[in-house]
């Protein structure tokens, strides 16, 4: 009603006027994304949220400087951009140049989504997190209406799953590593498409990308070992995604070199993410994510 919300206004108000400007652009960014974490349903085309510690970990994992180029092609509400922003700013703040700081505030992140309520929820998400100016855009990335850019040093993303695209419509660039009609097939071919030489991504992907045994699941996992440098496979627990899923998961690490590289794979099997693995996800003592991050910065 125009009265709680005038409540809400001013109770922020009075909590902002207690503050200095960085820790107001800090509780505004928090208080949006938990206002998000109560929105407790899927979206209209089946997507999910991310929990954001997994968020967390994939963006450690890919450890992100002042000069990156971010993107995300199936953004939702941002949350592998804002955390990438948060981590910046935790171990860059007082190092970055005005140049870098200017990137920061919108070249760096880059977000694609087909869903116009969560492109006006991702680019509210990033504004209240520092980032003016955003490149936040309605592109169905795998249709062939699209140019795809190679111009992304990290990809950061959750993909959507088990759909398909009608084959008439997905970009021949694509179809030339994967010809599959799979959406989460197609979007490991765009991070290849999308990223610099040397660029890195961390990616979500079913299980069914790592142990499907049609010519199109073959094609692509032969495209990651082969041409480029597949560094680490992390299987995370079915639980993980409740309670919206209760799919079977891991995360994907890799380097786009096209000239391969892939000499020895890290495979790491969660067992824990520090929260239940029931409708409930109640925190836990048990979390193999500190072990995580800690071992594959520490590869040999």
């Amino acid at each position: 009603t125009p009265l709680l919300l005038s409540k809400v206004v001013d109770a922020l108000d009075e909590i902002y006027r207690l503050m200095n400007e960085s820790q107001a652009v800090d509780v505004r960014g928090d208080t949006y994304e938990y206002l998000l974490s109560k929105i407790a349903q899927s979206g209209l085309n089946g997507q999910f949220r991310t929990p954001r510690h997994i968020i967390k970990m994939m963006v450690e994992l890919m450890d992100p400087k002042a000069d990156e180029i971010i993107c995300d092609p199936a953004c939702g509400t941002a949350g592998f951009l804002v955390s990438s922003a948060q981590y910046l700013r935790a171990h860059y703040e007082d190092s970055m140049t005005p140049e870098q700081w200017q990137h920061f505030a919108g070249p760096m992140f880059t977000g694609f989504d087909t869903d116009r309520t969560m492109l006006r929820i991702s680019a509210m998400n990033l504004m209240l997190h520092s980032i003016t100016n955003p490149e936040i855009d309605y592109k169905d990335s795998v249709s062939k209406q699209n140019s795809i850019c190679s111009k992304y040093t990290i990809c950061l993303a959750n993909p959507p799953f088990k759909g398909t695209v009608d084959a008439e419509s997905i970009n021949d660039d694509l179809k030339a590593v994967t010809n599959t009609k799979k959406t989460e097939l197609l979007f490991l071919a765009l991070f290849l498409r999308m990223l610099k030489t040397g660029g890195r991504c961390a990616c979500i992907v079913p299980d069914g990308v790592l142990f499907g045994s049609s010519k199109a699941h073959q094609s692509i996992r032969k495209e990651l070992i082969e041409n480029h440098q597949l560094r680490a496979v992390i299987s995370m627990p079915s639980g993980v995604f409740k309670p919206y899923a209760g799919v079977s998961t891991a995360v994907l690490v890799f380097t786009k070199t096209g000239a391969g590289g892939t000499d020895k794979v890290w495979f790491y099997d969660m067992k824990a993410d520090g929260f239940s693995l029931d409708d409930k996800r109640t925190e836990v003592k048990e979390n193999d994510i500190p072990d995580i991050i800690s071992r594959f910065h520490n590869l040999n």
